[in-house]
């Protein structure tokens, strides 16, 4: 459990402790852009292969809540709408991911398909995995995992949004103000339309969504030795 309780701290503070701190330009200036990239992947892959060896390992620890059949049901529901989110905006160019400025400098308007729902579509979609995994999972080997992940996504976007103010100021104080970071939140202000979002989006992405999510729901408890459904 010691080792989990390191590997989830590391994993949080190799992300916003390089990436969200001034040692992003030190490093940048003294190795370039792309040797940073390639270092800085290097460590985010090892420190989540880390964490996810670590929690295999770890017994499960006390159970801290348990809320019956509504913890998988939740999950159950919630998990087509973060795979839509990650699905939608792994094929959709994000102007507001690392390294993208030039997107934003390229065109004027760059808040269509899922952008006119969230700015960070890939980031709230593994938030609300993390968080419908800790409704569903109470012990504290899971809380600790899943934690780490929802701290790691959702604090991420308050991050990505403070990086991009920096690097691209005007153009993307331009998209910010068309979007929204936590979703739908433009669309209830009046700044964008759900229906113009829906048609743009198309069907065909949402149908792969659908697919990942049918074969991951019938595969989990081959693939993570735990069953989705309630017992």
């Amino acid at each position: 459990m010691t080792e989990l309780w390191l590997a989830a701290f590391v994993f949080i503070a190799s992300h916003f402790g390089i990436s969200s701190t001034p040692l992003r330009a030190v490093l940048v200036g003294a190795m370039g852009e792309r040797p940073y990239q390639g270092v800085y992947s290097l460590i985010a892959l090892v420190a989540i292969a880390w964490l996810c060896v670590a929690y295999n390992q770890a017994p499960p620890g006390p159970v801290l809540w348990w809320f019956g059949e509504l913890g998988p049901l939740l999950s159950i529901v919630l998990m087509p709408l973060a795979l839509l989110l990650v699905v939608l905006g792994v094929a959709q160019p994000n102007p507001s991911s690392v390294g993208a400025e030039h997107l934003l400098e390229q065109e004027a308007d760059h808040a269509i398909g899922i952008f006119r729902v969230t700015r960070h579509p890939v980031m709230w979609g593994i938030g609300l995995w993390a968080l419908s995994h800790l409704v569903a999972n109470g012990e504290l080997r899971s809380v600790i995992f899943f934690a780490a992940f929802a701290v790691l996504a959702l604090a991420g976007t308050l991050a990505l949004d403070a990086r991009k103010r920096r690097s691209a100021p005007l153009a993307y104080e331009a998209f910010a103000g068309a979007t929204s970071n936590v979703p739908l939140a433009a669309v209830f202000g009046g700044r964008q339309s759900l229906a113009l979002a829906i048609g743009e989006i198309g069907w065909r992405l949402p149908l792969a969504a659908v697919v990942l999510y049918g074969g991951l729901l019938h595969l989990h408890l081959w693939l993570f030795n735990a069953s989705p459904y309630p017992l």
